[in-house]
Parts: structure tokens; sequence; C-alpha cells
């Protein structure tokens, strides 16, 4: 999605949320100087060849998910990328998959990303407001193909192409690049395992649900659901919650 359409969900989310703008901005300055300068020369261009005309698997980590049975898609030339949303990273590592890319603010598991990152995985680190000392901390620590994004304007090599959470950010990345298809693995949008902060990720995951099917209702890429039963749905008839997973 292109930013100018954007940032008027953003607004809203970042209204709703209390997100100071000016810390963004100093979120998005430390990961800019982070950086190598080879993340931020053509990000948009390196993840396209990755996902572009492909069926991308966007991987979650919803409660009992599990990693995705890629073994059941199509291979050749084309075959299916996956991208692993934050956490969703070392459930994919641990079942022998190297995503293709990894999104990720660094709230997750880092080292299952650092280690995806040095066995081949491009990873697109999100700055924002409330990360800068994991950007600090974990930037550096990844020696493979880097990307960076943030939540504004697209500037200083980081882009935004839309979303909130990594989940949602992932297919709105899948979208923007030129994906064939896109199969949503292990989302619950119902569920959160860390009870203390339960309000605050059921708010977020009503965000991301919403987001996604905004970019459904498009008609760009198709998006569908891809059950633990091996069923697939298309994402707009699709009842949300653990029952579909």
């Amino acid at each position: 999605m292109e930013y100018d359409r954007w940032v008027r969900r953003y607004e809203e989310i970042r209204s709703e949320f209390g997100y100071p703008f000016e810390r963004e901005e100093q979120a998005e300055h430390s990961l800019a100087r982070l950086l190598p300068e080879a993340a931020r020369s053509g990000a948009l261009e390196r993840l396209a060849r990755r996902l572009s005309e492909r069926e991308v698997v966007v991987v979650g980590l919803a409660p009992g998910a599990g990693p995705p049975p890629v073994w059941r898609l199509g291979k050749g030339d084309r075959r299916s990328a996956i991208i692993a949303a934050d956490g969703a990273t070392r459930v994919c590592m641990e079942a022998g998959l190297i995503p293709d890319v990894v999104v990720t603010d660094l709230d997750g598991p880092v080292p299952s990303e650092v280690a995806a990152n040095s066995a081949g995985s491009l990873v697109l680190i999100h700055a924002h407001g409330d990360n800068l000392r994991a950007l600090e901390r974990w930037v550096p620590e990844f020696s493979g193909e880097l990307a960076g994004s943030w939540a504004g304007p697209p500037r200083d090599g980081l882009i935004d192409v839309g979303g909130f959470t990594d989940g949602d950010r992932s297919v709105y990345l899948a979208d923007h690049v030129g994906a064939a298809r896109i199969l949503l693995w292990g989302f619950d949008f119902r569920t959160v395992e860390e009870r203390s902060s339960a309000p605050l990720k059921l708010a977020k995951l009503a965000w991301a649900e919403r987001l996604i099917r905004d970019l459904a209702e498009r008609g760009g890429t198709p998006i569908e659901w891809w059950g633990r039963d091996g069923a697939r749905r298309p994402y707009e008839s699709a009842v949300t919650g653990p029952s579909t997973q």
C-alpha cells in the first residue's frame, strides 16, 4: 500500500494508543544510524526478489499452531515463500524451515531471528517508539541481509508499506511487492497467552484483523486462511479465531 493512503489509517491507530510521533522519529533516526549502508538501499527491490509472483505463507504465533506444512504446497522454480512474523521465526527454525523474510520489531525471541538471518533470511527490522533499547541492543548482532521500516513516510532508506503489528505488516509487505497469493498460517486474533498484557495485546490484534480485512476488500492479492485441517478459506468469508486454525 502506498504511504499516502496508509497514513490515514495509522493516524487512527496512533490516536487510539497515544503514540507520540516524536518517539517514532527518534526510533527512525536510531535505526537508520544502526543499519549498515547496504541495508538502506533498494529494500523493496530486494524484498520483491524473494516474494514477488510467489505464493507467500505468512506465519504467525497463534497458540498451538506450530510450523506450516509447506510440503503440501507446490514446488518448482516458483516455490512458496515464507514470511515469519517475529516470534514465529523460532517455530519455523525449530522445524528446519528458514524463512525467506523475517518481519520483526525485536520483542520476540531475537536470537532465533539472528540465527535465521545468518542462515539466509532477509530480516526487516521495524522501528517504533517503544523499541529504542531493543534496536541498540540487537541490530548490531545481525550479520546477514537486512532492511528497515518505521511508522512514518519512507526516508533514510526505511520503508513503510502499511501494517501495525508484525503479522499484518507482513501481509501488507507481501501484497506491496507483488505476491501471487498470501496464505495466513498461525493467526488468531482472539487468544493471547500473556495474561498481564492481554487487554493491550487484544486491542492490537483487533487492529491487525481489521487491517488485513481492509487489504482483502481492496481485491488485490488474494488472501486466504490456511487451517490445520488443510482447508484454505478466503479471508473475507472466514470466521476469525481458533476454530479456523
